[in-house]
């Protein structure tokens, strides 16, 4: 199949991906959703039948982190491997790997290793705490980082312990940041020539998370707790029942307060001593929250919907995920897309989250089987028809 440029913004750019389980391919599937002609280098183990990272191919986490790229498979533990490899890196633009750093040092992939072949190349790693320092060598896991990383400390309800996001946010984020910090490189390396590493972590892309919560420690020196659903701050904005359900008000700022109280049915609710002021609505806020219940229970989720936001108060419906991909501004927005495929499959996955005016992303080619274009991309690179056969039955390749 020909390099399937899901868009033409990154169609110049060649990577390489070394990457396996979620962080990574996040960061590799931004580049491929631009454009980038991604190799997706699957490990070929001499125990060939041994499960592979990542989940079942066809499964729907593996196809919605592996579209619009190409693989071959490549053996990194036969010398033969890693000089395949090094042919690659070559005429490449970038590198993804997520490997514990010891591990890529063994096989020779390193930063060090790659950029004595290729000095600009960008080279970009995801780890769970760095590099190097005191945890360097540990596993890295999402909820390991949602834990270290203060997260889980100040989501859920008081008083019921540390509660984990319920979508892998510290992976997610990683894999975003080092895309991110690649753009970055490839930028600063039309100016220098030269290519660099880009780093990051679980643990660093976690606690960057934490936002204002972390300036308020650092700043003011206040230790943030759990708030359930009710909002640190901005109060009263918070999680509250309806007649079928619930819904998601905010109200942040004395003008929105006033608006809210009379969409709310009860205007003098907003001159109310206890309730005048923000730092008064902070003090009270349980009590608050109570007598707005008493008015939101009466009239049905759909109804407070419409009259909070006519009435230019931040209000929403809370929902499950199919009713999230039913919503008629998710469909205008495009979310879930289509992705071609000769065998006839149904794959629909999530798309891309910002839009480009003349250089717009799709779904260009599913996600690639095991090593599927392998031969194809070898000659690409330059391999013969002669080299390619030896390193098949070498099984190298």
């Amino acid at each position: 199949m020909p390099v399937p440029h899901a868009s033409q913004a990154l169609k110049r750019f060649t990577v390489l991906d070394l990457t396996r389980v979620r962080a990574g391919p996040t960061c590799v599937r931004q580049l491929a959703d631009w454009g980038a002609n991604v190799v997706k280098i699957d490990a070929l183990l001499e125990d060939a039948g041994g499960e592979q990272l990542g989940g079942p191919r066809h499964g729907s986490d593996f196809q919605n982190l592996h579209r619009n790229k190409r693989a071959i498979a490549l053996n990194l533990k036969k010398p033969e491997g890693i000089e395949v490899f090094r042919r690659l890196v070559e005429k490449a633009d970038v590198v993804v790997e997520n490997f514990r750093p010891d591990v890529k040092a063994k096989l020779g992939v390193d930063y060090e290793s790659v950029r004595k072949i290729n000095p600009r190349i960008v080279y970009g790693s995801i780890s769970g705490f760095g590099q190097d320092g005191p945890y360097h060598k540990r596993p890295g896991f999402d909820q390991i980082a949602q834990g270290m990383g203060g997260l889980m400390s100040i989501t859920g309800a008081p008083g019921e312990g540390p509660m984990r996001v319920g979508i892998p946010v510290a992976d997610l984020t990683a894999g975003l940041f080092c895309a991110m910090g690649i753009l970055t490189a490839l930028l600063e390396r039309d100016v220098s020539g030269e290519g660099q590493w880009v780093k990051t972590s679980l643990l660093q892309a976690q606690i960057f998370m934490l936002d204002f919560q972390a300036s308020r420690w650092l700043m003011e020196k206040d230790v943030a707790k759990q708030a359930g659903n009710d909002h640190p701050t901005s109060i009263p904005t918070g999680v509250f029942k309806t007649s079928d359900g619930y819904i998601n008000i905010a109200t942040t700022g004395g003008r929105i307060w006033q608006r809210f109280c009379e969409a709310l049915g009860d205007p003098d609710l907003a001159n109310r001593p206890e309730y005048a002021t923000a730092p008064d609505r902070s003090k009270n806020r349980k009590a608050l929250n109570a007598e707005i219940g008493k008015f939101t229970e009466k009239k049905s989720s759909e109804t407070w919907v419409k009259e909070f936001n006519a009435a230019g108060v931040p209000c929403g419906p809370i929902y499950s995920i199919d009713q999230v991909f039913a919503d008629a501004q998710v469909e205008h927005l495009g979310m879930a897309q289509d992705v071609p495929n000769t065998e006839g499959r149904h794959i629909r996955l999530v798309g891309q989250p910002f839009t480009l005016s003349r250089t717009p992303s799709r779904m260009a080619a599913r996600p690639p089987e095991f090593g599927e274009q392998t031969e194809e991309v070898l000659s690409e690179f330059g391999f013969t028809a002669e080299e390619i056969k030896s390193l098949r039955q070498g099984k190298v390749v």
